[in-house]
């Protein structure tokens, strides 16, 4: 298994689960433990965004290894990854200088909004590592651009 894809991937899974964990403080009115979680998240995918960024701007990307006839399929997918975790990191950004803000009626309206939009952005980054580095051996390493779109 790649290092800095495992380790990248392992920090994007664990900002979801501490989501979740913070999802279950709130419920409780655990104040204090689910703010500490959901910094720890956000810490987590921090974390995530500074391998994947590093690791793009020094190795490159890895393209699509598998069959050619999966390749547009897993293309789109990773499209839509890649919308989504934008997505995600936005309303997370939001989500966390509301709660800073303490403009609490829009972060409680925001929040599960966003967990949600994080929880389906982990769940399809570890099919895309699984995609990319388990079920097939990865293709070439290259720039982003030619990774995504296969030029």
């Amino acid at each position: 298994m790649p290092l800095l894809p495992t380790l990248s991937t392992f920090f994007i899974v664990l900002s979801a689960l501490l989501v979740a964990v913070g999802w279950v403080f709130i419920v409780k009115k655990k104040f204090r433990a689910h703010r500490n979680t959901m910094i720890s998240a956000a810490i987590s995918a921090l974390l995530f965004f500074i391998i994947y960024l590093s690791r793009t701007i020094i190795v490159g990307n890895t393209s699509f290894g598998g069959p050619e006839e999966l390749k547009v399929y897993y293309t789109a997918f990773l499209i839509f990854h890649i919308i989504l975790a934008t997505v995600g990191a936005v309303f997370g950004i939001i989500t966390l200088v509301l709660a800073f803000k303490r403009n609490i009626k829009k972060h409680e309206k925001i929040g599960p909004v966003t967990s949600i939009i994080w929880f389906f952005t982990a769940i399809t980054g570890v099919a895309v590592y699984l995609l990319l580095y388990i079920l097939y051996e990865g293709g070439e390493t290259t720039s982003m651009i030619k990774a995504i779109l296969g030029l």
